[in-house]
Parts: structure tokens; sequence; C-alpha cells
């Protein structure tokens, strides 16, 4: 069966409620949707978020590569499932100068990916968590529901203690707590959190890159007594290596994120010893196949993984990643499936969003599982471009 079209789209997503970290503040987000159509009539989707301050994409430049890029020379017809798999690993768009850790151009990747294992999935009846079996059996552990984290962002005071008071209550196992953000006391918040939530409740960090060199490991030591699990990326991406020796002097586990974005950072962290966790993230890493990969040399030397999302992600993302996390074991914690509570439009007609304690069942359909509206998708186009067929 062959792809008989490929079509990009800008899609802007208004968000419910401003999100802001340490990195940045928004109130909608630009993302790359991929549809692609085969010659049956089978439709598939994928979806990208590029962050100019993660993988160095922005959604012009997203759409720019996937313009540039060969797409019909590099995917022949496909007579098994086995044989798209092969075509959806090796694929590759064009090579971005000085992109030296390969990953600048994997939010748009990762949308032609999720595009084409959506198509022949639906067209072969292969759900897409059946990706993990066939390329990654040895983690391959198939669940029917997961549990999500809670997510505190810039909190204080009495909001504070209601969310924490709530999650406990709807029962919660893990929260994610944002610091390092201009005006807040990150202790005086993590102590009044820990109380509210009890001792019973996993808490982690983020930081978002927002702690110098000379502070870091005063500030993690300082948040260490309300028993974090975990700081997610304390330093910029290019003071990484300070990260080498605040592992020798503090017991909190050192995850990374916006260091984390392809297998060359991986090799780099696990040569340079600068974490003990990854951040996995499918737009970030590319896709679903190289956040599999990463996830794989993540075990094979010893470190932990999380996968998390994007602000933003619509139900495309959030069904891709709600496969990935009902096939791959040995998940520390996992994030996502905000639909409803953040964005205004998921473009998937099903519900994805988690429900009461962050539970969430399996998606059993083929390829994504899940229905997207065209309609709605043409609402919230900006900009539409054939790459090839009509």
């Amino acid at each position: 069966m062959s792809i008989v079209s490929w079509e990009v789209r800008h899609v802007r997503i208004r968000l419910r409620r401003p999100v802001k970290h340490a990195s940045y503040a928004r109130t909608e987000t630009d993302n790359v949707v991929v549809v692609c159509k085969l010659a049956d009539g089978s439709i598939g989707y994928g979806e990208g978020v590029p962050r100019e301050y993660v993988t160095g994409e922005t959604i012009d430049s997203a759409m720019s590569l996937l313009q540039a890029s060969d797409l019909a020379g590099q995917f022949s017809p496909c007579a098994t499932f086995a044989d798209v798999l092969t075509q959806a690993e090796r694929f590759h768009l064009k090579p971005i100068p000085g992109d030296d850790r390969a990953c600048r151009g994997n939010a748009a990747r990762c949308a032609v990916e999720l595009a084409l294992l959506d198509a022949y999935g639906r067209m072969y009846g292969e759900p897409l968590m059946n990706v993990t079996r066939a390329l990654a059996p040895e983690l391959y552990e198939p669940r029917e529901c997961v549990q999500y984290s809670g997510i505190i962002l810039t909190a204080k005071g009495w909001k504070a203690r209601l969310m924490a008071l709530a999650y406990r209550w709807q029962g919660f196992r893990q929260i994610k707590v944002k610091v390092g953000i201009l005006g807040l006391d990150d202790a005086k918040r993590l102590r009044v959190l820990r109380r509210m939530l009890g001792a019973n409740r996993e808490i982690r960090i983020d930081a978002n890159e927002a702690w110098a060199t000379s502070e870091v490991l005063e500030r993690i030591q300082a948040l260490e007594p309300f028993g974090i699990a975990s700081v997610e990326q304390p330093v910029p991406h290019e003071d990484v290596a300070a990260l080498i020796a605040v592992r020798q002097r503090t017991k909190v586990p050192i995850m990374l994120d916006e260091s984390l974005c392809s297998m060359v950072d991986a090799q780099r962290a696990v040569d340079d010893r600068t974490c003990d966790l990854f951040n996995l993230r499918l737009s970030k890493c590319g896709g679903f196949i190289p956040t599999l990969r990463l996830a794989q040399y993540a075990q094979q030397h010893g470190l932990g993984y999380q996968l998390g999302c994007q602000v933003g992600e619509t139900g495309i993302l959030s069904a891709a990643g709600r496969h990935f996390a009902t096939s791959v074991k040995g998940i520390r914690h996992l994030e996502g499936s905000f639909d409803r509570h953040l964005v205004w439009h998921s473009l998937a007609q099903e519900d994805l969003t988690f429900g009461r304690g962050g539970w969430a069942p399996a998606l059993v359909g083929s390829g994504l599982g899940v229905t997207f509206d065209p309609v709605l998708l043409d609402a919230v186009t900006v900009r539409r471009e054939v790459l090839f067929g009509g």
C-alpha cells in the first residue's frame, strides 16, 4: 500500500489558562500537524510541538524543514506493518547545518513519524503500542491503565494549599512542582506542599534551567529535607557539565530534560555521568521510535526515565503518549493527557483527559486509536502546505 499525499499544517491552540515556568510563559501554542493519506483512503495524523529553547525549533523552521525534505522519495509501498516500522525508523529530514546534537528537526520529525504510523496502523489494524512489542520486546509490558502525575506551576499561599489538598483527595500518587520561578520562595512552597500532600506522596521538582552553576547545589540541598524524588534540569544546557560534581554531593537524583533531546545527548550524558534519569518527550525526542530507543539506552546503562509532555499538546500527542505509557515498562513518572484541563481544542473526538487520581485507560483502536475532527482542524489551522500529492 502506497502513500498518495502528505500535508503539513501550522495550527494555533489556545490554552485555557496561562502556563508559566522559569523558561517561558504562554497563553497559546503553535504546533505542527502532518496528515498522511494512503491509497486505500486511510488517513493518519501526527503532531510536533516546536520549542526554540528546547530543540532550537520554531513553527516556521519546522514548516520550512518539512517543505525542504524529500518525504515522497523516502517511502515506498509497504506490504506489511514490519515494512512500515523499518521505513518509519530509517527516514530523515534534510540535515541542518551546525546541528551537532541532532535534534533541531525533532518536532517536525515526530509529526511525520506519527502520521505514518497512524495511517498504516489503521490500515493494518495495528495499534501504536505494538511498535514497542515489535522493536523493543524487552521493554514491552502492556497495561490496561496508567496513572499520570499532577503538576503545580506557580501557585503559592492558599492556592498551593488548595491544589495540594485536591491532588491528595483525588488520589494522585506523584506531584511535579515547578521551582526557580522569580518571586517565589521554593523552600517555603515545598514545606507547605509536603505538609498538605502528606509523607506518602512523591514530590519531584523541575527548575527548567533556572539555576546558575554557582548556586545549584545550595538550591537542591535546601529542598532535600522535603523528600524530593528528583530534580529536573536544574541548570541551563550549556552548563550541564556542572552536574557531574553536583551529583557527587547530593542524594537527589538529577534528571535531564532540555539537555536530553537525542541519542547524541544521551550518549554524552552517560559518558559524562551528568544525570540519573532521562525525561523523554515524544516531540522533543523526534517521535515514538526514537523515544523508544532512548528508553532502551537508559535501561542498558542503568538510568531511569520518565515520559513527559509538552505544554499545549493536542489529542494527537496525548494518544501517542498513552500508547507509549501503556506499553513500555519502567517509566518512573508519567506526564500528559491534560487535554480538557489545558487546551480549548484537543482535535480528538474522544476525551483523552486523565480521570480521578490521574488514572487513564489504554487505547485499543488501530493506529493512534482515536478519531480526529477535520472540521476543527481546519478551524485552528493558520497555514497549510501540501508536501506531496493533493
